[in-house]
């Protein structure tokens, strides 16, 4: 499966740039200058989408919530780029559903290692595709289960009282990692080293906005994702 990237950038240059790297890396790559523009477009067909932040009419922040409220779109992971590097910024672009955040003026090489990174969360090879031999039943991954929630480890797919939920890649990889380390307490730096890999370079703070949404997802089990203050999370089976 080829690569396909949406830029948004009101800046023609920069998505000439980033189109230009993205290219060589293999890549598709299509450029809008306004996120009103994009969303007059199908975009459930890009992997991922890189969007600056600061446009004139529709800001990245409103892109993100229009991609995040449409059943279509809402499981395409997406970049913000921006000037603005105050903490704030990064935060609220975390809690409304964006997966990373570069900021301007960007190294090249990084933002090709960070879309890979996030790809990678989101199981979309940025290599060609190779046929795997089909694992004996023997390597099977026994489900986990807790009550009536249930993962299935070789779909990689989760349900809650008989019915599929829809995780992102992180939110999948935290309530494994919950699952099987029931009623132990974990900083956030423990669960970033778990969970996220060694190249993406994420605050501490990214744990508790992809936690929230994890519970919101989880129904009435969210409950038992415990957060000890000064301390960090744990799944309490005991609660």
């Amino acid at each position: 499966m080829r690569i396909r990237i949406l830029v948004i950038d009101d800046e023609e240059s920069i998505c000439e740039i980033l189109k230009f790297n993205f290219e060589k890396e293999g890549w598709e790559a299509d450029c809008y200058y306004s996120a009103e523009e994009a969303l007059n477009h199908d975009l459930s067909i890009y992997n991922i989408c890189v969007v600056d932040i600061m446009m004139e009419r529709l800001s990245g922040f409103d892109f993100v919530k229009q991609m995040k409220y449409n059943p279509a779109t809402e499981h395409i992971p997406i970049i913000l780029c921006s000037a603005m590097s105050g903490e704030d910024h990064k935060v609220m672009g975390l809690n409304i559903g964006a997966d990373d955040y570069v900021t301007k003026p960007f190294n090249i090489p990084e933002v090709i290692a960070r879309v890979k990174a996030v790809l990678r969360r989101y199981g979309t090879s940025t290599q060609p595709r190779v046929e795997m031999p089909q694992k004996p039943k023997s390597d099977s991954l026994s489900d986990l289960t807790f009550r009536s929630l249930r993962i299935d480890r070789n779909e990689k797919t989760c349900y809650c009282n008989g019915q599929p939920i829809k995780l992102t890649r992180t939110e999948y990889d935290l309530l494994v990692f919950f699952l099987t380390h029931r009623n132990h307490v974990f900083s956030r730096d423990e669960i970033l080293k778990e969970v996220w890999p060694d190249e993406v370079r994420v605050t501490p703070r990214t744990v508790d906005v992809n936690l929230t949404r994890l519970r919101k997802k989880i129904d009435t089990f969210g409950q038992y994702i415990e957060t000890r203050v000064g301390f960090g999370y744990g799944f309490n089976e005991n609660v």
